[in-house]
């Protein structure tokens, strides 16, 4: 079957089934390359700028030039969400460092970059899975070391992800040494039973979510106090509330780890008012 979708490729809206992308793109042979999610709610790109200057400095440190400015990636983000009509869903895109034969080392400078985008409508705001809460299991984490490049290698994310999928439940917490680093596609929090809210600080062990970022700023409207720091499975376990976030499910309530009830088993008030002011956030266009 046909697949009505619109999606951008290398200067070009084409027909999903016309884009085609060759076998000796670096992307594809090595994930040689960079990629970014921004949510769209009521039509409008949400917290995108953060998401762009993300994409940015992902690129930079991997060394491929940003092949947009700002306004260009803006531009091309509203033209194809509007071609494909969507008004709750995602855009993604996706830069690698092009086409060339097959060598570990780059391509001579001057190879265009592969630049890649395209929708998906979803559910975002109105997710039945936010009113009853997630239920989350913790794999070990067995990734690189640059975990802050948002990078297309994202093998062992797919393999924490599977783990979730078999276990019946929406996501996996990564842990290392103990802690967890993030969830395999989110930001984890916790809040205390003192009523602190706590998230591992940044560093090259975790991605700078964008949603995570908002949430911090939203902290302290919710009444909460925040520490940044790394928290333990056990304290997880104890923890009054949890959550995660990220573009496509904003702030969502954790409701079991592991098998075990988070608090009362139910999504907690901190992190149902978070996702409130973070929806209400989203529609301002703050």
């Amino acid at each position: 079957m046909s697949n009505p979708r619109i999606v951008y490729l290398n200067g070009e809206f084409l027909p999903f089934d016309a884009a085609r992308v060759p076998i000796m793109d670096r992307g594809f042979l090595f994930a040689d390359g960079i990629y970014e999610v921004s949510a769209v709610l009521d039509g409008r790109l949400v917290d995108n700028e953060a998401h762009l200057a993300r994409l940015d400095r992902s690129l930079g440190e991997i060394d491929i030039a940003n092949p947009h400015t700002l306004a260009e990636w803006v531009a091309l983000q509203t033209e194809l969400v509007a071609r494909n009509g969507v008004a709750e869903g995602l855009v993604y895109m996706q830069v690698t460092r092009g086409v060339y034969e097959r060598d570990f080392a780059y391509p001579p400078a001057g190879t265009p970059p592969t630049v890649m985008m395209f929708t998906q409508a979803k559910s975002v705001a109105a997710n039945p899975l936010a009113a009853k809460g997630a239920r989350v299991i913790t794999v070990p984490d067995l990734r690189w070391k640059r975990r802050d490049i948002k990078s297309v290698a994202l093998l062992a994310q797919v393999l924490a992800k599977q783990q979730a999928a078999a276990a019946g439940v929406a996501e996996a917490w990564m842990v290392e040494d103990d802690a967890v680093t993030e969830g395999s596609s989110s930001t984890a929090f916790i809040v205390t039973k003192g009523g602190t809210l706590v998230t591992r600080p940044l560093s090259t062990a975790l991605l700078p979510g964008i949603t995570r970022q908002a949430v911090l700023r939203l902290a302290a409207e919710a009444g909460l106090t925040l520490e940044e720091r790394l928290f333990s499975v056990a304290e997880a376990h104890a923890a009054e509330e949890a959550f995660y976030t990220s573009a496509s499910a904003f702030v969502m309530p954790v409701v079991e780890l592991d098998g075990k009830p988070i608090g009362a088993g139910t999504p907690g008030p901190h992190t149902v008012r978070l996702r409130e002011l973070y929806l209400e956030m989203a529609r301002a266009g703050a």
